[in-house]
């Protein structure tokens, strides 16, 4: 494979736009892209440096995240990223994207996770941001402005992350909801209010449930873990909130693999303490669709809606909010008649600085040429 700054150099003079590639899993994820040649970043894969001791790890951008859990997970140690999808995708695509999973409010979203990287910008210039142990924080800013830019501003090839240990013991329990907005927004902020905090915490919907393994009815899911005495506090105060069923923990893997190829995918949110009243719009704005799968986490305010349909009423379905609306799958068709705000013009001029010609993934975020 031809080096990556050289091949984006080359781009860059001929002003020939590129498909930033990973593993290829979710080539259809954001706004269609106006390009015909692709950047691969499959090859460009393997771990550089595992530092146990000091919990850090640095990899290349191709490296599936499947190959990194395990090699932590041989030291006792954990990859607090686990995106939507699975593990099946690389690093680089998880970080560019800013993909989180069920943990992010506990362990922290990829912007939290990311020691450093290293990006090739729209010119072919390779750029280090942040470094490779905790204690460096030169770039921070940088790194962070690039994590969940969509390969807009450069083409990350090689990160590091901070990683966790794995907890002595995990229990995920399951609790049967009634999903009006009052009791969903006293749950909202009763989470956020307790002295500790769940790994997860994920309320799905009743067809996710059945789908899933959770029951039949609304569900929220709850993962706890620690010491014995520490995890025997926590479940005592997860007790308050109502009568819990423990279920094994295979529900995590089966919740964040539930999509298929051809589903739409959007999350909605507020803020926390009106969940209920963001996750109730969801359910009105998805009538009439087929195959409706949502899940949402209480104490970050977010709802993901998994669904399919024509075209147009999945359009509609996704933007009728007045809140963040982040679209990340919709049948191609379906673009056209969407009416999401450009990119403003701060986020036009960051993106002329790294990427003048525009030529990576052009059209892929809000609107950016």
């Amino acid at each position: 494979m031809r080096p990556i700054a050289e091949r984006i150099r080359d781009a860059h003079a001929s002003g020939r736009p590129l498909r930033v590639k990973g593993a290829g899993t979710w080539l259809d994820a954001g706004r269609p892209t106006r390009t015909e040649a692709t950047l691969s970043l499959a090859d460009h894969r393997g771990i550089i440096e595992y530092v146990p001791g000091d919990l850090t790890l640095t990899a290349r951008a191709g490296t599936p995240l499947t190959e990194i859990v395990a090699a932590v997970k041989a030291n006792g140690q954990w990859l607090p990223l686990d995106p939507w999808g699975g593990d099946n995708g690389t690093l680089g695509a998880t970080i560019s994207t800013a993909s989180a999973g069920p943990h992010a409010f506990a362990t922290g979203l990829p912007r939290d996770v990311v020691l450093g990287l290293e990006f090739v910008s729209g010119t072919g210039e390779v750029i280090r941001a942040g470094g490779r142990v905790v204690k460096n924080v030169a770039g921070f800013d940088l790194a962070r402005l690039v994590i969940g830019s969509w390969g807009t501003l450069g083409v990350i090839t090689e990160v590091t992350v901070r990683l966790r240990a794995r907890p002595l013991h995990l229990r995920t329990f399951a609790l049967d909801l009634d999903p009006s907005p009052r009791t969903l927004n006293e749950l909202a902020t009763r989470l956020r209010a307790m002295p500790f905090v769940p790994f997860a915490s994920e309320l799905v919907n009743a067809a996710l449930a059945s789908r899933i393994g959770a029951g039949a009815c609304a569900t929220l899911l709850l993962r706890a873990g620690g010491n014995e005495k520490a995890l025997r506090g926590q479940v005592d105060l997860l007790r308050s909130f109502g009568e819990l069923r423990e279920i094994q923990a295979a529900v995590w893997q089966n919740l964040r693999g539930i999509e298929g190829e051809s589903t739409a995918v959007w999350r909605w949110s507020q803020l926390p303490a009106v969940f209920g009243d963001t996750w109730t719009a969801a359910a009105s704005a998805t009538v009439g669709l087929d195959h409706v799968l949502a899940h949402g986490n209480p104490a970050r305010g977010i709802v993901r809606v998994l669904a399919r349909g024509g075209s147009a009423q999945l359009a509609r379905a996704a933007t009728d909010f007045g809140g963040t609306i982040m679209i990340e799958r919709l049948p191609l068709e379906a673009w056209a008649s969407t009416t999401l705000p450009s990119a403003d013009g701060l986020s036009r001029a960051i993106r002329r600085k790294f990427d003048p010609k525009a030529i990576l993934n052009p059209g892929i975020m809000d609107g950016l040429p």
